[in-house]
């Protein structure tokens, strides 16, 4: 798959392709039918299926401090694109100059004379251009001027519900990961570096790797959790991963005062991850944040938030 940065990127000598455009934040059910649609589309007339998306999220440039969290980095975003079958994801970095195009000139500047559109299929929310002024129809009505035909889509799952990155983000703030999980058709994912921490765990007995996540990550909300412990190469690619028990919160047993996600690969003390790019993926909730008396209440309760999740992930398969 080709991974182009800007328009700039794209070969001078592309030929005729299949567009879709849109922000895909999660890369949920109701965007992968959109991207099976678009894939389709392209096999049918022999041509490449390509994706628009953009870095960074246009609100963070129009509307500063207004932007989601984020449900995937930009680089996982290319990633799971890529698993849906496209052969081109071209990542549109976010402008002033280029939300001050107007509809017209969008269309042209990149569905016309970089990918040769000859289809473009969008959700029927679909804005683009200047203060948002095109719509689907606008779109259709300039790809008859450019010679491309437009298929809108609800963004619907499978059973006919709509999907929406923004209720998505809202099941994990209520720690619902398991609800997250179905809307995304799999477990959420929180990428990081595995930084030092306070050695708490590891002092109770249950090393935990702490990971520095963006600002911008869309994080459960403060619980402990089951899951997975995966760590990534340079390109973003699993190299191994672990059940794992993981934990969300501010650690009030000890006074603490900011949010940390923590993972304790179960049954695992050996491992040295600290510098690693790791991920988790956040497979079921198993209790909220509590304050306990005493470390050693603290300990009793860990043991058994590791016998659940070994329960549930421990011989599991991902």
């Amino acid at each position: 798959m080709y991974r182009w940065q800007g328009l700039t990127e794209v070969p001078a000598d592309w030929g005729g392709s299949v567009v879709t455009i849109g922000m895909f934040d999660g890369v949920h059910r109701g965007h992968q039918r959109v991207i099976a649609r678009t894939v389709a589309d392209a096999a049918g007339l022999g041509l490449p299926a390509v994706v628009i998306t953009f870095d960074p999220h246009p609100l963070e440039v129009l509307r500063p401090g207004s932007q989601p969290l984020l449900l995937c980095t930009p680089r996982r975003r290319v990633q799971l694109l890529g698993e849906l079958g496209v052969q081109a994801v071209c990542v549109l970095p976010f402008t002033t100059g280029l939300s001050q195009l107007k509809p017209e000139e969008f269309v042209q500047a990149v569905l016309a004379e970089r990918l040769h559109a000859r289809r473009v299929v969008v959700g029927t929310d679909f804005r683009f251009g200047h203060r948002a002024a095109g719509d689907v129809a606008l779109l259709a009505e300039l790809g008859e001027k450019h010679d491309f035909l437009v298929d809108g889509m609800t963004l619907l799952a499978d059973a006919g519900d709509r999907v929406s990155s923004s209720r998505i983000r809202q099941l994990l703030a209520d720690g619902d990961v398991a609800g997250a999980a179905r809307e995304l058709g799999r477990p959420h994912r929180v990428e990081g570096t595995v930084v030092a921490g306070q050695r708490r765990g590891r002092a109770l007995g249950f090393p935990t790797a702490n990971l520095a996540t963006r600002p911008d990550t869309a994080i459960p909300g403060d619980g402990v959790y089951a899951g997975w412990l995966i760590r990534l190469d340079d390109a973003g690619e699993e190299q191994q991963a672990w059940p794992a028990a993981l934990s969300v919160g501010t650690n009030p047993t000890f006074d603490g005062a900011v949010q940390t996600v923590e993972a304790y690969a179960l049954d695992r003390d050996d491992l040295e991850l600290y510098g690693a790019d790791v991920a988790v993926d956040f497979t079921a909730r198993l209790r909220g944040q509590t304050r306990f008396e005493s470390a050693e209440a603290l300990t009793r309760q860990m043991r058994e938030d590791v016998a659940r999740a070994r329960s549930l992930v421990g011989q599991g398969q991902r």
